[in-house]
């Protein structure tokens, strides 16, 4: 984990610099053990990708994939070359159903994270095959410091809350700026049934940007 990759952020959360240095430690020897996703120096590659001034939308996952090869620091995302993972299969669905895009073959969201879209996951690594193996660590404590201070920054942002995990944190977003907080059932094939398939989550993010002045986000993301 390279803290220097937070640019604008590092101010931001200044006051998690103890929290970080504890985690880098505690990543430092869980490594030494054993597989831990994402790859070591990754673990921030949303914060690096999206600043702060940068931020758009914020879609919260929960925490990283955990089999080889998927996590690479972007909630939801997997690399280019590995198969899509069932909650990201339904989110291409649900945008293909919202705004008509023709899923990709690919799974790298890195284009919607440039284009101000901050793919947060509220845990940040993972141990091999053990699902929420490091909710106990920490990572909530700095995570929810993103999101209060995504919060408190000026521009019209979309939170988009997609299950229950997620929903927890509408308590961190009140802001006298424009916001819009979207629930939904998680995308994952165990719940999408129940509310997430016909949400309309990208038309509404775009319509709200539209209705305070912004340029709505382009969700093609290229082969």
């Amino acid at each position: 984990m390279h803290r220097n990759d937070l640019g604008a952020w590092r101010a931001l959360l200044a006051e998690q610099n103890d929290l970080l240095t504890e985690l880098e430690k505690r990543l430092t020897l869980a490594r030494a053990a054993a597989e831990i996703y994402p790859p070591d120096g990754s673990e921030l590659t949303a914060l690096r990708l999206t600043q702060p001034e940068a931020v758009r939308a914020v879609i919260l996952g929960q925490d990283p994939y955990h089999e080889p090869g998927q996590a690479f620091g972007l909630a939801f995302a997997v690399r280019k070359g590995i198969p899509l993972p069932p909650s990201l299969r339904n989110i291409y669905t649900e945008m293909q159903s919202d705004l008509g895009i023709a899923p990709p073959k690919h799974g790298d969201l890195t284009a919607w994270a440039e284009r101000g879209v901050l793919l947060l996951n509220t845990v940040l690594t993972v141990e091999k095959g053990r699902a929420n193996s490091h909710a106990s660590w920490g990572w909530q404590k700095l995570t929810d410091a993103v999101i209060a201070a995504t919060n408190r920054l000026p521009q019209p942002i979309c939170f988009v809350l997609w299950g229950t995990q997620a929903q927890k944190k509408a308590a961190l977003i009140e802001s006298a700026a424009p916001r819009l907080v979207l629930t939904a059932p998680h995308p994952s094939p165990l719940s999408s049934y129940r509310g997430f398939f016909g949400s309309k989550p990208f038309s509404q993010i775009n319509g709200f940007l539209e209705d305070n002045g912004e340029a709505p986000i382009n969700w093609e993301i290229p082969v």
